[in-house]
């Protein structure tokens, strides 16, 4: 599989981790369909996608697609591409609408709206979620709480930028990671900072 050919999408995911991503999806795809929390431009969904596809599965992108905190303006991750003159605010839809189309990506299938909301709503049954949203505690914990109890017993719940040391990164995400493992969740696999666990 070539997944190089995703290199250039504006992402924040290194190759090394999207290739992990790839095969964790390829492999508990045999079980269902994938969501994923936090899509941006679509460079994550596109390693789903590719995993999926060889078991005939779709993958769900949730992403309200206004940014994190850290895209707004004066943040360390503005952009002004994706930034809306019109609404003078980000918007990160149409490029992701753009590279899916460019990738002829079918088996994505996106929902502009917040998480939680999304998951009041949500009935069916998922092989793997992959959290990826906002990552203040409040907005990752939220993540968690709305959707681990849509993972099937052996499904898996993947969570990107793992930091232990405060000094390398936002400590959310770990946390929300420390917290699954004390509720029926297992360590599965980890490449660097995106770690997959096994719900029981």
């Amino acid at each position: 599989m070539n997944l190089a050919k995703y290199k250039d999408i504006k992402g924040f995911m290194p190759e090394h981790e999207g290739k992990a991503l790839y095969e964790w999806a390829r492999k508990f795809s045999e079980f269902g369909p994938l969501l994923e929390i936090g899509t941006y431009c679509g460079k994550s969904s596109m390693f789903l996608s590719e995993g999926a596809k060889e078991n005939d599965q779709y993958v769900y992108t949730i992403d309200h697609h206004m940014g994190s905190e850290e895209h707004q303006i004066n943040e360390e991750y503005f952009d002004i591409e994706i930034f809306d003159d019109l609404s003078k605010r980000i918007n990160s839809f149409p490029l992701f609408l753009e590279n899916i189309n460019n990738f002829g990506i079918k088996n994505v299938v996106p929902i502009v709206n917040e998480s939680s909301y999304v998951a009041e709503k949500w009935n069916s049954p998922l092989a793997m979620v992959f959290i990826d949203g906002g990552h203040s505690f409040e907005t990752a914990m939220n993540d968690f709480m709305s959707w681990h109890k849509k993972i099937i017993s052996g499904g898996a719940l993947v969570i990107h930028d793992i930091f232990e040391n405060p000094d390398e990164g936002g400590q959310a995400p770990y946390e929300v990671y420390m917290h699954a493992l004390k509720n029926g969740f297992s360590d599965y696999e980890r490449f660097d900072t995106i770690v997959c666990l096994e719900k029981a």
